[in-house]
C-alpha cells in the first residue's frame, strides 16, 4: 500500500451529509452530536471541581479559592474549547474530516516537501500516541467517578465500587463486537436528560447563592494567582480536567459537520456545563465551613437532594458509559486512519453496520484497551488517583495541537504574521501552562500516559520507517513492468483466467509475479498488476477510484484509489474496473500476494533493535487477504526474504 494524491470530491464539513450516509437537518445532526461527541467533556463535572481542591496540591476551601477556580474553569472552557477548538481548529478540516491525523495529512499536502515538514508529522504521530493513553484512562476514570457516587448514597457501599466498575467496563468492551448502531439510538436522549439534569441542579444552587456569578470576571482568577502563586499554577493541572474531550470535538467533526457541532456546543452543552460548575461553586461557597469538607468529597452528587442521589448516580453512570463508548470508537477510528496512512501494520477490522461505514471494530485494539483499563482500575483504585495520570495525556495532546495550529495559520492559511503570531503565542502560553502544571504529577501517575505514548510513538515511527526502507530495498532490484511485459509474453505457457498480482508500489514487477514464472512457468491470459493507493484525504470520488494502463499482450497495470477513512474492499473496487479486458469474474480470477520475511541486517537504515521490532510487527500484521477483503479460496501467497 502506498500513499498518493488523486483528484477527488469530498463531503463538505459544513454540509448536512455526514459519515452516516443520509441527509439530515442541522438540528438533527446537532442532537446526534450531543449523544456521541460530548460525553467525555460532559462527564468532567463529576471530578474536575473536586480534584482542584482535593488533589495533590490541595487548596483551602474558601470564597477566594472557590471563585478563583470557577473563574479559571469558565475562561479555560472559553479559550480552549470555544475559541481554539470549536472556532479555529474546526476550520482546519481535511475534506470534511478533523482530528490530529487528518490535520497532519492536510499539513503534509502543503508543506510535506519542506525542510520542516517531517517535524509536523512527528508531532502528529506523538499526539496520536498520547491519544491511546487517553483512551485507556478515560473509561477508567469516568466509570469509576460515577460508581463512586454510591458512597454518597451509602458509605457502606464503598467495597462494591471497584467490582461494579470492573463489571461495567468489561461489559462495555465485550459489546463492541456487536456494534453500537442499536444502542447508539439511545445515546442522545440519555445525554440530553443528563445535561438538563446537571444544569437544573446548577441553577438551583446559583439561585440560592447568586454571588457566584461574579466569577465570570477574570479578575478572580488573576487574584487567585496573585495570592497563591505556585499553588495556583499547580491547580491548573486539575482545572484542565474540565476541558478534557476537546480534541474529540475536532476529531468527530467529520461525522456531524462543523455547523451542527458548533450549534450543539454553544447552544446546549457549554451552557449546561457552566451552570453545573457555577452551581458546585455556589453550593460550596454558601455552606457552613464545617460542612464544606464533607461536601467537597463529592460536590457533584451532593448537589442533589438526598432522595435524588441514587437516580443521579445511575444517570451519571449511564453518561460515563456513553462517554467511554465514544472514546473506544474513537480509538478504532484513529487506528484505522493510522493503518491507512502507513503508521500501523494492517489489523483485522470488522464492520459492525451495513449502513454506516464509520462503525468498525478492531479486535486487537479492543482487547488491548480492555486489559489496560482493568489494570488501571486495579492499580489506581479510585478516580482521584487516576486524575493525576489523566492530565498529562490531555494537555500533551492539546499542546501539540496548538503547535500544529500555528503551522497551519502560517503555512496553509497564510495569515498575516501580526495576526497569526499573537494568536499562536496566546495558545502556546495557555496550553503550555496547563501542560507544565501537570508535569509534577508524573511520579504520581502521570508517567503512565507518557510510557504509553513513548511505546506507541516508537512502534508507529518504526513501522513507517521500516516500510519505507523495505520499499527502497525492493525497488533497487525491481524490473520495470513495461520491459517485463514485452519479454515475458513468449517465455511461459499462457493459461485461461485472470491473475491479479498485488503490488505495494506502482513501479516495478511484484516479486510474486517473478516467483510464479520462475517456479510455475505459466502466465494467465490476463495479468493485472494491482496497486491500492491511499490518498492523504479522507474520501476519494468514486468516479476517480479506478485507474488502468494497458501494457499490451494481456498485461495491465491498475490502481485503486481510496481515502484514509475508507474501507479497502478490492473485489468491490474491481466491479467498477471494466476496462482491463472485460469484467472480473471472481470464480476465474486468482489473487497472487507477496509475503516478505524480513531479515534484520547491519545495513544503514534503522538500529538493529528497531529492525527486529519491525520484523515482529510484520509477522503479526493481518494478511493482505483479510485487509483487502479478498476471497479466501482465490488467493495464492508466494514468499520472499528482504534485508533492510
Amino acid at each position: 500500500m502506498t500513499e498518493g494524491q488523486v483528484p477527488q470530491k469530498h463531503p463538505s464539513s459544513e454540509g448536512l451529509q455526514g459519515a452516516h450516509g443520509q441527509s439530515a437537518t442541522k438540528t438533527t445532526l446537532a442532537v446526534g452530536a450531543i449523544g456521541i461527541v460530548f460525553g467525555d467533556i460532559g462527564t468532567s463535572p463529576l471530578y474536575a471541581f473536586r480534584e482542584t481542591f482535593l488533589g495533590e496540591h490541595s487548596l483551602a476551601i474558601d470564597n477566594l479559592h472557590v471563585y478563583g477556580v470557577v473563574s479559571l474553569i469558565f475562561w479555560s472552557m472559553t479559550l480552549i474549547v470555544s475559541i481554539q477548538y470549536v472556532s479555529i481548529l474546526m476550520r482546519a478540516d481535511n475534506k470534511g474530516q478533523g482530528g490530529t491525523l487528518a490535520l497532519v495529512a492536510l499539513l503534509t499536502r502543503h508543506i510535506g516537501g519542506s525542510s520542516y515538514g517531517w517535524i509536523t508529522i512527528l508531532l502528529g504521530v506523538f499526539a496520536t500516541a498520547l491519544f491511546y493513553g487517553d483512551s485507556m484512562i478515560t473509561p477508567a476514570i469516568s466509570v469509576l467517578s460515577a460508581v463512586e457516587g454510591l458512597t454518597v448514597v451509602n458509605a457502606q457501599l464503598e467495597p462494591l465500587v471497584i467490582p461494579i466498575a470492573l463489571m461495567l467496563l468489561i461489559f462495555l468492551f465485550l459489546i463492541q463486537r456487536r456494534g453500537t448502531e442499536s444502542v447508539g439510538k439511545l445515546f442522545a436522549p440519555i445525554m440530553i436528560v443528563y445535561f438538563v439534569t446537571i444544569a437544573t441542579l446548577g441553577v438551583i444552587h446559583i439561585v440560592g447563592n447568586p454571588d457566584i456569578l461574579r466569577a465570570l470576571n477574570p479578575w478572580y482568577a488573576v487574584q487567585f494567582f496573585i495570592t497563591d502563586g505556585t499553588i495556583a499554577f499547580l491547580a491548573l493541572g486539575s482545572v484542565v480536567l474540565a476541558v478534557t474531550g476537546s480534541e474529540a470535538l475536532y476529531s468527530d467533526m467529520g461525522h456531524f459537520g462543523r455547523g451542527p457541532m458548533r450549534l450543539s456546543w454553544f447552544g446546549f452543552v457549554m451552557p449546561c456545563l457552566l451552570l453545573n460548575y457555577f452551581g458546585q461553586g455556589a453550593m460550596i461557597s454558601g455552606m457552613d465551613p464545617a460542612e464544606t469538607m464533607v461536601a467537597m468529597q463529592s460536590p457533584f452528587f451532593n448537589m442533589a437532594p438526598e432522595a435524588m442521589r441514587l437516580p443521579l448516580v445511575l444517570l451519571a453512570t449511564a453518561a460515563t458509559f456513553i462517554a467511554s463508548q465514544a472514546v473506544i470508537s474513537g480509538a478504532f477510528s484513529v487506528t484505522h486512519q493510522a493503518v491507512q496512512l502507513g503508521f500501523i501494520p494492517r489489523l483485522s477490522t470488522e464492520h459492525t453496520s451495513a449502513s454506516e461505514r464509520g462503525q468498525i471494530y478492531i479486535p486487537f485494539v479492543n482487547n488491548a484497551l480492555m486489559v489496560a483499563v482493568i489494570l488501571l482500575v486495579l492499580f489506581f483504585q479510585n478516580s482521584s488517583n487516576l486524575a493525576s495520570a489523566y492530565g498529562i495525556a490531555v494537555t500533551g495532546a492539546m499542546f501539540i495541537d496548538t503547535l500544529l495550529m500555528g503551522v497551519l495559520m502560517f503555512a496553509v492559511w497564510k495569515w498575516k504574521w501580526w495576526w497569526a503570531l499573537p494568536v499562536t503565542l496566546l495558545f502556546v502560553f495557555v496550553d503550555g501552562a496547563y501542560f507544565g502544571a501537570n508535569l509534577p504529577k508524573v511520579p504520581d501517575g502521570g508517567w503512565f500516559p507518557l510510557v504509553v505514548g513513548v511505546i506507541a510513538f516508537t512502534l508507529l515511527t518504526t513501522w513507517a520507517k521500516g516500510r519505507k526502507l523495505m520499499r527502497e530495498r525492493m525497488s533497487e532490484v525491481a524490473l520495470p513492468i513495461e520491459i517485463f511485459a514485452k519479454s515475458a509474453k513468449n517465455s511461459a505457457t499462457r493459461v485461461p483466467g485472470t491473475a491479479i498480482f498485488m503490488a505495494s508500489q506502482i513501479a516495478g514487477v511484484p516479486s510474486a509475479l517473478l516467483h510464479n514464472i520462475k517456479h510455475n512457468k505459466v502466465l494467465h491470459e490476463r495479468v493485472v498488476i494491482l496497486t491500492v493507493q491511499i490518498a492523504d484525504e479522507p474520501y476519494v470520488d468514486p468516479d476517480a477510484r479506478c485507474e488502468m494502463h494497458d501494457l499490451g499482450d494481456g498485461f495491465y497495470k491498475a490502481i485503486l484509489h481510496y481515502g484514509f477513512m475508507e474501507e479497502t474492499d478490492v473485489p468491490q473496487g474491481l466491479k467498477s474496473m471494466q476496462r482491463c479486458g472485460g469484467d472480473f469474474d471472481m470464480m476465474n480470477t486468482s489473487f497472487f500476494l507477496s509475503r516478505q520475511t524480513l531479515i534484520a541486517s547491519d545495513k544503514p537504515g534503522m538500529a538493529l533493535w528497531r529492525e527486529k521490532v519491525f520484523a515482529w510487527m510484520l509477522r503479526n500484521a493481518a494478511t493482505a487477504m483479510e485487509f483487502f477483503r479478498l476471497p479466501t479460496n482465490r488467493v495464492v501467497e508466494l514468499g520472499s526474504q528482504v534485508e533492510i
